[in-house]
């Protein structure tokens, strides 16, 4: 920053009302951060509309995962090359249009591409937003503002399947991508008269760093792709898989070492040093692992082993939502009575419990159940998601606003697709070692089961079907209840290692600093 922008910076204010530009920012990283998780119900019938295999359509999740994860890493340089409001306008421009091309696709093959154009330019709206909101409002005013970002960051996750469920039930999977025009078009105009530049993140000249962006774009979207096609892949029993995974290491490493040690580095990892915002940013990154893993394991639950509707599935969903906005408030009230890291604290022990209490699954399961579970686990996230951005940005000089949001929004979402692979993954491999337990007791050699299949036969002939026919029937069902009990126990399994992560992080919340809300950090480099 010259001097002359130093001196104006001093004393600058935005112009319009902080709220009316958190409003219209935050509306345009909604829709980017709806489209996460929106397309995940509607993959089966992508699949068929265009021709493909189930297998085949992940990859455009994969796709927009890839090309996200690499933009938001560098989003701050790329604010900096064309200016933070020109950058934030484009990413929205384009977003709103790869979205128009998404529905419009003929082909598994346009739809990657139009996918991974989405993910690239919407990779640049959460960070741009939350530099936005920070230069906006004064440190004080920080946390209310960030309750705003939560529902935006937390309720979208949790509403995207229940919407894209409804809309490709009730109408085409194409919709889910249309939707986004009119909202693009709007926050477009919302942008173009509301938000303004500050000094410090005006256009000015910025070396490009290839060799930093080309470390970056190789060791994400190979770490991506090798975490995501994994499970399928056979892990590192695939020659591809591999391959991917020691590109994934050169890349992170390299790109490491060369982002410390070059003087014009793409991002400024030296934001690191900060203490505040290293432990913020890894907290934030677990939250996000949390809060999308258990978001994909919910529904998967209620379709594959309740046999629920992509609508109904995402409807377990939304009323975790509407906790989250009605606890943000008194969190926000909290945060001045205890210090900041305690309501953290306070936020991942109930995460634990919640994940412990929703491993209760029965086969017997209603849906009330159900939506009670879902809720108790995203109800924590309002105790984690705005005390996490307002101690992690607490002691963050104006000039490395733009790098801190960059890494802070890439920490949340990366490692959040990560945790939706990983615990897919998870799924099956529990699912095959507990089949593999439980197989030992369906012989005729166990007399539970011998009793088991006899009772379903006989009931079977009592309905009038030949001994033959029972006996088939019989054994089918004994099929059935023999998956369904595996499925509780690898879901329940699965849910005990999520609250087992999250008790995990309780004592790293003591590495912030000492501060309430609107207070200074203490300790802090």
């Amino acid at each position: 920053m010259s001097a002359q922008d130093e001196v104006a910076a001093g004393g600058w204010k935005p112009k319009h009302n902080p709220w009316s530009v958190a409003f219209i920012v935050t509306m345009a990283a909604f829709m980017e951060i709806l489209d996460t998780t929106i397309v995940n119900v509607s993959l089966p019938h992508i699949a068929g509309s265009l021709s493909s295999t189930y297998d085949d359509a992940t990859w455009t999740l994969t796709a927009y995962l890839v090309a996200n994860g690499i933009v938001l890493t560098i989003s701050g340089w790329l604010g900096k090359v064309f200016g933070r409001k020109q950058y934030f306008l484009v990413c929205i421009v384009m977003f709103t249009v790869s979205s128009f091309l998404c529905g419009m696709a003929t082909s598994l093959a346009e739809l990657i591409v139009f996918r991974m154009m989405q993910g690239f330019f919407g990779g640049g709206l959460q960070p741009n937003q939350q530099s936005i909101i920070l230069d906006s409002f004064p440190p004080e005013k920080r946390a209310a503002a960030f309750g705003l970002t939560a529902i935006a960051a937390v309720v979208g996750p949790v509403i995207g399947p229940t919407l894209g469920g409804w809309i490709t039930d009730n109408f085409s999977w194409r919709w889910i991508f249309f939707i986004n025009v009119p909202f693009g078009f709007l926050t477009t105009l919302g942008v173009a008269a509301l938000v303004e530049d500050p000094p410090w993140a005006r256009k000015r000249k910025a070396p490009i760093d290839v060799i930093g962006i080309s470390l970056i774009t190789i060791g994400f979207s190979c770490l991506e792709v090798m975490v995501d096609r994994g499970e399928d892949a056979d892990w590192f029993g695939s020659t591809f898989i591999r391959i991917m995974g020691v590109l994934a290491v050169l890349g992170l490493g390299g790109a490491v070492m060369w982002l410390l040690h070059t003087d014009k580095p793409a991002v400024d990892l030296r934001v690191f040093k900060d203490r505040n915002f290293a432990v913020g940013t890894a907290m934030m990154g677990a939250m996000g692992a949390l809060l999308y893993a258990s978001a994909i394991i919910v529904p998967q639950f209620a379709q594959q082993v309740m046999g629920y509707t992509a609508t109904l599935s995402g409807l377990i969903l939304s009323p975790g939502g509407i906790a989250v906005i009605v606890l943000i408030p008194f969190v926000g009230k909290l945060m001045s009575i205890i210090s900041v890291r305690s309501v953290i604290a306070l936020g991942f022990g109930l995460m634990g419990l919640a994940l412990f209490f929703s491993a209760q699954l029965t086969p017997l399961l209603d849906f009330k159940h159900l939506v009670l579970f879902r809720m108790s686990q995203t109800a924590c996230l309002a105790f984690l998601f705005v005390p996490l951005s307002t101690i992690a940005y607490s002691t963050i000089p104006e000039r490395l606003n733009a790098d801190a949001s960059a890494l802070f929004s890439m920490s949340r979402n990366v490692l959040g697709s990560l945790a939706i692979s990983g615990a897919t993954a998870m799924l099956m491999e529990r699912k095959q070692a507990h089949q593999a337990h439980m197989v030992h007791w369906m012989t005729p050699y166990n007399q539970p089961y011998n009793e088991y299949l006899t009772q379903a036969q006989n009931a079977g002939i009592n309905r009038g079907m030949t001994p033959e026919a029972a006996q088939s029937a019989a054994q089918h069902v004994q099929f059935l209840e023999f998956s369904r009990q595996v499925a509780m126990l690898t879901y329940n399994e699965v849910f005990m290692i999520l609250g087992i992560g999250a008790f995990l992080c309780v004592p790293f919340c003591f590495l912030l600093s000492n501060i309430k809300s609107g207070g200074k950090a203490t300790g802090a480099h």
